[in-house]
């Protein structure tokens, strides 16, 4: 599902990534844990075709991104990849339901498809009856859980979330952790999860450790 072998990135004079390579395979739930600064993210990003790397090779769903416009990695992770960031950041003037679509409309899928799998999504994520509010109008639980539904509109391959609990309060982080493995278990979801919780970190199928740019025991 994912292979990255001896990624190395810098910004400037400092050395972020310094050689990881990992593979994860479909159905997997990894987290990734580290110190901050270790460059969780600055991996996450690089699975994601959101940053470029400075040497190595990703490979996601078969298909080597290295040489890759910066149009065809657009295209390429609208279809393949989902995002679920700390930060809900749905769009406030929507509806639950329109923010899930957004993903599908940009990947040229018709309305009435569209709607039909994003509350296919939101009944499976029971909120079904929150489809017609928008975010201001919904916990912080429930924003949450309608970024992961549009991560999960185009069916990607992995969805990659960067401390997607550091927002909640104790319910809703356990509500959400436990919401990616019956996702897991009844989708064969890929997840990858940057996360400080070490509840959600020692949940997952593997841990990987980064520290000082290299993934450690």
């Amino acid at each position: 599902m994912i292979f990255a072998e001896d990624i190395h990135k810098s910004y400037g004079s400092l050395k972020v990534l310094k050689g990881i390579s990992l593979e994860i395979k479909k159905g997997e739930v990894v987290s990734v844990v580290g110190a901050s600064g270790a460059g969780k993210t600055t991996l996450l990003h690089i699975i994601g075709t959101l940053d470029r790397y400075d040497r190595g090779r990703v490979v996601i769903n078969d298909r080597d991104v290295s040489g890759l416009n910066d149009r065809q990695l657009s295209a390429f992770r609208n279809r393949h990849i989902g995002f679920v960031f700390q930060f809900h950041h749905l769009l406030p003037e929507f509806t639950a339901l329109e923010n899930v679509c957004i993903p599908a409309f940009i990947s040229g899928a018709g309305r009435s498809d569209a709607e039909k799998r994003a509350l296919m999504l939101l009944e499976t994520l029971g909120l079904a009856e929150r489809a017609g509010h928008k975010p201001s109008e919904l916990s912080g639980g429930e924003q949450q859980r309608v970024a992961v539904a549009r991560a999960l509109i185009n069916d990607p391959a992995v969805v990659l979330a960067d401390e997607p609990s550091g927002n909640l309060d104790s319910k809703a982080s356990e509500e959400l952790h436990r919401l990616f493995f019956e996702l897991r278990d009844r989708l064969q979801q890929t997840f990858v999860i940057v996360t400080h919780n070490q509840s959600l970190a020692g949940l997952a199928d593997r841990k990987l450790t980064i520290h000082d740019g290299r993934i450690g025991l």
